[in-house]
């Protein structure tokens, strides 16, 4: 049986990171929980990816001007990379400040934005939407290069205030002002996209913000109270110090890491789950100097979080990064590497092209009966292959425990591999039923190995391993 601290320690991996293998939860257990929360909180202590041998291999991964070779390069990092909440934070900002690529058609575009998340996505709020309001592909995809000071265009202003950093209300009250917005949008004219080079005869090139102070509407603005020549910048230091963006920043990141919240059209008038978490949060937000590494470490520091085992639904690319970590399979250039990039893809998840610039609903409605298909399938695929390191590495520990292992330790042992998964006691009796059926045997045989690779298809199969 595991100890509480190997519980807590597989928690917060499936949190921070995409999962770990039993081996690793096992060192980092012994490391102590806090150190590890320290550890997370600062992947440039890490080795970041060696992907010279990959970039050999996938020649899409050199120029990276196809989306199925960004899409591909994600997944890998995801699974392989040390970093594990760098990337698990590039994500939550990728659901939040989204672009998409069904319309700015450049996905290496979207790539460089998601390496300013990975590069600076713990950091200050402040810095983070001012590189965001300078980010090419934010402007292309809200269309700020057609914003000019005698034809303003609001998409820009809008999705800032309502998506990206105060939502739309907070305790049923509205955050801002349809007059806020219109002076928002004024105050960014001017920023947008250089001119492209011309593609031939060198090839593409990136994308670059320009400031172009003569389309710059530098009249008198009125915003959230405050009156002056606004420029971007002055909009984007108004909006970090208000009260619904430290509310905001700090549901979101309860939402992503904690539990599962209503989706956030309904935040306006839906209280937070966890109401004495988000107040703790808001004033690590002010106190911190808006500071998204002292929030997250007031958060995995939180009682809320780790108890909150099992409490969100897998993202897809949650489910299939954390089965291909178990499994080791997706660690070297390989045939069909973009299988895993297509059945995130299956699951609903098109990473780097969102549905809307809301991102994706998240939580129960990640699961269809179409998609639930997609990933009991997916899953237990992968767990049944004994070949893999992963599953010969569960098989080889639960065969060193004795001669024969009874049906009950069988099942505990598959699921304390896994993290701990709890199953309800209906599911339980049926799955020691059909470890009883299949016969004792000991370990280290054939016969063992195949009843461990059963054993964990079929809880993989279950509705608590879409569970996080």
């Amino acid at each position: 049986m595991l100890n509480d601290d190997v519980k807590l320690m597989a928690h917060l991996m499936r949190r921070a990171g995409f999962g770990a293998s039993y081996e690793e939860i096992e060192r980092r257990a012994a490391v102590g929980y806090e150190a590890t929360v320290e550890e997370l909180l600062h992947p440039e202590g890490q080795p970041d990816l060696e992907m010279d041998v990959m970039h050999r291999y996938m020649h899409g991964w050199r120029d990276m001007h196809g989306i199925m070779a960004n899409q591909g390069y994600w997944t890998y990092r995801m699974v392989n990379s040390s970093r594990q909440l760098e990337e698990k934070i590039c994500a939550f900002w990728h659901g939040i400040f989204c672009v998409g690529d069904s319309k700015c058609q450049k996905p290496k575009q979207i790539q460089i934005q998601l390496d300013n998340f990975r590069a600076k996505g713990l950091g200050n709020f402040a810095i983070l939407l001012l590189d965001l309001a300078k980010d090419p592909a934010m402007i292309y995809y809200l269309d700020n290069q057609l914003s000019h000071k005698d034809a303003v265009n609001e998409n820009w202003g809008r999705e800032l205030l309502e998506l990206f950093s105060m939502g739309v209300g907070m305790d049923g009250a509205p955050n801002y002002t349809e007059d806020d917005v219109k002076n928002c949008a004024r105050a960014f004219t001017g920023w947008t996209i250089s001119n492209a080079i011309p593609r031939y005869p060198y090839g593409f090139y990136d994308s670059e913000f320009l400031y172009n102070e003569f389309d710059h509407d530098d009249g008198e603005k009125t915003f959230l109270g405050e009156t002056g020549n606004f420029n971007g910048e002055d909009i984007i230091e108004i909006i970090a110090k208000q009260p619904s963006t430290a509310r905001f920043v700090s549901r979101h990141l309860c939402n992503f890491f904690v539990a599962d919240e209503p989706q956030v059209p309904a935040w306006q008038n839906t209280p937070p789950m966890h109401p004495e978490l988000i107040t703790e949060l808001e004033r690590e937000y002010y106190r911190s100097g808006y500071e998204i590494r002292s929030m997250l470490r007031v958060l995995f520091n939180s009682d809320v979080f780790k108890n909150s085992r099992f409490a969100k639904v897998k993202s897809p690319a949650e489910l299939v990064a954390s089965t291909l970590r178990l499994t080791g399979t997706f660690s070297g250039p390989a045939p069909k590497m973009y299988e895993p990039v297509m059945e995130i893809r299956y699951m609903g998840q098109d990473l780097l092209n969102p549905p809307t610039v809301e991102g994706w609903h998240t939580g129960a409605e990640w699961v269809d009966s179409g998609t639930l298909l997609e990933r009991i399938n997916f899953a237990a695929g992968q767990m049944g292959a004994t070949e893999s390191p992963g599953v010969r590495a569960i098989i080889d520990r639960l065969g060193s425990e004795g001669i024969e292992i009874s049906p009950e330790r069988l099942l505990d042992g598959c699921l304390e591999m896994l993290g701990d998964y709890k199953l309800n006691d209906e599911t339980r009796l049926m799955l020691i039923n059909h470890a009883e059926s299949t016969g004792a045997s000991s370990g280290g045989t054939d016969a063992f190995a195949q009843q461990v690779g059963q054993m964990l298809q079929l809880i993989v199969s279950t509705q608590e391993y879409q569970f996080t």
